[in-house]
């Protein structure tokens, strides 16, 4: 093989493992995708086809009927290859830099075989052998490779057919309480808790008016309508709209906190938060009730303290932003419920979504000392919930969206990694990664609130999760501990 071919040969492994490392795992996280079985298996024989071909190429020179062999495993690498582009545009839709890479490999692939296929081709008139060669640091480079791509090819067979186990609870369901047919508007209706809130309105029966900047949302299946609007002003004061949840806002987990994005994540809540109102104000028929959100962060850093919605807070950030978005919704003129959400847990989004790919892995920890509180809740909870208080007439001002069992971030920690049953052994240090983000840091990540759903409870809400390890064992589909303890015991009762 000349230097251009292991040029080109490494250069394909490179791209290959950017697109699986950082599009695959990172921003697709194909992997917690029950839609992509299909994909996650193709990836995954593909990849073990790989592990065969750097292995044959680093370590060995194949002739006769062994060079027959790999230009079949070639062959056959490329139908899959060809099947796989069918089933990403069937499946998903890519974003624009998976396209490009994909592109840059398809024509670096195509060079690679114009070198390969004649020597490999030459190689097939020789008596058949597999010789050892060795191609020094390449072979090396290979067998690297080789393990990478096993360890991720096994990996996605594991995922594939794990998907069947990743099964939502239906979406109306969530939205059951909601009596008749209403007609909502939802701002924030694209983001990760706005999609989930919309799917269950419309599979319910609802009509549901989305504000999305983009203009267009996802086909959602249901028996209820959807339109999206651009602006609020673009809504005629005749329109009859029963209810209002005001989601939207810059994401604040997505990025450190600089001074333009500290701006950003106020402004963005403020400006809908008030264009909310103004349409309130001129509708000829009022909402009946205005569910804005808010977050746990409006309590500040309080260690250990029980905190229910009563509790004072202390100042931070995070309660700088809260106080703001809750006291622009409070002007509404109409019931109002400022829902001040915890950590919101589900495979698809969030903190979470984040968290699986590297505790699959192994390289789960703790954050810094660990004993900070996570209070948190399932997105179909909180879905429900926010149902809860459109329908329950009696609620109103800050409620907080909670399980009622908030845990430590050690315990978070090692209930996650044993539903995965993987060690987590990987700590984060908190003092370099504080002095590189800052606040964010600070109060994000290793500092919480321990923050209990007093006003929820009340009103006569029951959580479906109100155990972690319940909460996670639907979320990553595997069998709740704690029910299979109690069957357990439950079965050892009866014997006696």
């Amino acid at each position: 093989m000349t230097d251009t071919l292991w040029t080109l040969l490494f250069v394909q492994m490179a791209m290959g493992g950017f697109d699986t490392l950082w599009h695959h795992e990172g921003t697709e996280r194909l992997a917690w995708r029950p839609g992509q079985r299909i994909e996650l298996w193709l990836h995954g024989v593909r990849n073990l086809a790989y592990a065969l071909l750097f292995l044959a190429l680093g370590l060995t020179v194949p002739h006769g009927l062994w060079a027959v062999a790999l230009l079949a495993l070639l062959a056959g690498e490329l139908l899959i290859t060809l099947w796989d582009f069918v089933e990403e545009d069937r499946s998903r839709t890519l974003p624009a830099s998976e396209r490009i890479t994909h592109t840059l490999l398809t024509l670096n692939y195509g060079a690679l075989l114009a070198l390969l296929l004649p020597w490999l081709w030459r190689n097939t008139g020789q008596p058949s052998a597999l010789l050892p060669a060795d191609h020094g640091v390449a072979g090396w480079l290979c067998a690297l490779a080789a393990a990478g791509v096993v360890v991720s090819g096994l990996r996605d067979i594991a995922a594939a057919r794990r998907c069947r186990r990743l099964v939502d609870a239906p979406a109306a369901g969530l939205a059951a309480a909601l009596p008749g047919r209403q007609h909502l508007l939802v701002t924030g209706g694209t983001g990760f808790i706005g999609r989930r809130l919309v799917a269950a309105l419309v599979a319910a029966g609802h009509d549901v008016t989305i504000l999305s900047r983009a203009g267009t949302v996802a086909p959602v299946a249901g028996t209820g309508r959807v339109r999206t609007v651009t602006d609020l002003a673009g809504i005629g004061r005749d329109c009859r709209i029963d209810a209002i949840v005001n989601l939207a806002g810059e994401p604040i987990s997505d990025q450190p906190w600089t001074r333009s994005k500290r701006i950003r994540i106020i402004r963005s809540r403020l400006a809908v938060t008030r264009a909310v109102t103004a349409l309130i104000a001129r509708l000829d028929h009022q909402p009946a009730v205005l569910v804005s959100g808010s977050a746990i962060g409006i309590y500040g850093l309080q260690g250990d303290e029980y905190l229910d919605e009563n509790a004072p807070g202390r100042p931070c950030f995070s309660a700088r932003v809260c106080r703001n978005w809750e006291a622009a919704a409070a002007r509404s003129g109409i019931r109002t419920v400022a829902l001040r959400t915890g950590l919101v847990l589900d495979r698809s989004g969030g903190l979470l979504a984040r968290l699986l790919a590297p505790f699959e892995y192994g390289l789960g920890g703790r954050l810094g000392h660990g004993r900070q509180w996570m209070s948190w809740i399932h997105r179909d909870d909180l879905v429900r919930l926010i149902i809860h208080a459109i329908a329950n007439k009696q609620v109103s001002g800050p409620m907080n969206a909670v399980a009622p069992h908030p845990v430590t971030n050690i315990e978070f920690t090692r209930t996650l990694a044993q539903l995965l049953r993987r060690p987590a052994i990987l700590p984060v240090p908190a003092g370099p990664v504080t002095a590189l983000l800052g606040d964010f840091a600070h109060e994000l990540l290793f500092n919480g609130q321990r923050v209990h759903p007093a006003k929820a409870l009340a009103s006569g809400f029951r959580f479906r999760h109100p155990s972690l390890a319940g909460a996670l064992a639907v979320i990553t589909g595997q069998p709740d501990p704690q029910r299979a303890a109690l069957s357990a015991a439950a079965q050892s009762l009866a014997t006696i």
